[in-house]
């Protein structure tokens, strides 16, 4: 461990690295979210679902809630700066493992954009400095939506992209990364839901912006907003995000035993037939993208089974079952793969063709953020601390 630093609230979004310094997003205080029976990834196994518990957080000693952003300075964990916001209008109703930090931030270098889940969005320089501030529930409708809102925040090419799939109201936006002025916004429909995070890839004609929803799967163009092609059919609640590596996308549908797909990108209408390169009718993960790793993909369903497959033909390659809880997506480095738990493990497995499980390591902490990787160095986010692991 090369450090480790307290957080000052708790959050399910993952680190960044922007230059020097991790960036983590917070929520500091709580509220009554409505309560209610959710839904355990384990249910299916009671030892593991005994497991599950609520992501929890303190009340503020002022009653209020607040929007926190941290940086941290990358070699040594000191605390570079806070910035910090009043939470202001929906409160919508969480599911017990997430709250309003859940999206996680990105950066271009130059800012960082801090979403949350109440529609509240910060431009931040990287002294922590605020440059521009939008409130998306008051602009464009509200964010009461069921579970909470879950997508982050994607960057591309001087935009800032927003994927708000909620019931009442569905839309995809784009600002000006300089301003916060809005460039386009799509209107989805209604009815919509999804969790998961825009990404753009490149397509034969032009670059491709990629949205996972419980409808289907639609592409646009990310410097208007314009539909290029759809495909699938309704999937409920999905929340991996799309991976793309050698021409192809690869795309876990979402909620439980999901399908997988491999998917060329380009054409128009609906390109299910057309552009289906493979699929695998089950095995995905309920909400881990899948990682693409030399060749391999990897990825866990909702009690712990890894399955490793081929990328060109979808051909599995081995499963094992590590026995952890996952709500974190795989990371891979140096030859290795990372797959945080729930329950506080980190399972280290060997990349290749055979399942060899290389390390298993806890800190004693619950993980549900996904880790970030720079430097040598591996940043893992748990419910209460930011660690550092490498030399």
């Amino acid at each position: 461990m090369a450090w480790k630093a307290a957080l000052q609230g708790t959050g399910t979004s993952s680190p960044i690295v922007a230059g020097d310094l991790v960036i983590v997003t917070s929520q500091a205080g709580s509220y009554e979210t409505g309560g209610g029976s959710d839904p355990r990834l384990a249910r299916d196994d009671r030892t593991m679902s005994g497991k599950e518990r609520a992501i929890g957080a303190k009340p503020a000693t002022d009653g209020k809630l607040y929007l926190v952003v941290e940086a941290f300075d990358r070699t040594s964990g000191k605390r570079a700066w806070e910035f910090r916001a009043e939470a202001t209008g929906d409160r919508p109703e969480m599911h017990e493992k997430h709250n309003l930090a859940t999206p996680t931030p990105v950066s271009d270098g130059k800012r960082i954009y801090a979403w949350f889940g109440n529609g509240q969005l910060f431009a931040l320089d990287l002294n922590g400095k605020q440059i521009w501030k939008k409130h998306l529930a008051e602009d464009h409708g509200s964010f009461m939506n069921l579970w909470g809102h879950g997508s982050s925040p994607a960057f591309y090419k001087g935009l800032v992209l927003l994927l708000c799939d909620h019931r009442p109201a569905a839309y995809l936006v784009a600002l000006d990364a300089a301003t916060g002025e809005v460039k386009w916004k799509v209107d989805r429909g209604r009815g919509r839901a999804s969790h998961s995070t825009p990404v753009v890839v490149a397509g034969p004609k032009g670059d491709e912006l990629i949205v996972n929803s419980d409808q289907r799967i639609d592409a646009y163009a990310p410097l208007t907003g314009e539909p290029l092609w759809h495909a699938g059919s309704e999937r409920q609640t999905p929340i991996p995000s799309a991976v793309f590596h050698g021409g192809t996308i690869y795309l876990s549908r979402g909620y439980r035993n999901s399908d997988i797909w491999a998917l060329k990108p380009g054409g128009s209408g609906d390109v299910t037939a057309s552009h289906m390169r493979w699929r695998m009718p089950n095995g995905g993960s309920y909400v881990p993208s899948i990682l693409q790793y030399e060749g391999l993909l990897y990825m866990t369903n909702e009690v712990g089974v890894v399955t490793c497959a081929e990328a060109e033909t979808g051909t599995v390659v081995w499963k094992e079952r590590l026995g952890g809880i996952f709500f974190a997506s795989p990371v891979a480095a140096d030859g290795k793969i990372y797959m945080l738990s729930e329950t506080g493990e980190t399972f280290v497995l060997k990349a290749g063709r055979k399942a060899e499980v290389l390390a298993k390591n806890e800190l004693g902490e619950r993980f549900l953020a996904s880790p970030a990787i720079a430097g040598g160095r591996i940043f893992l986010r748990g419910d209460g601390t930011l660690f550092a692991i490498g030399r």
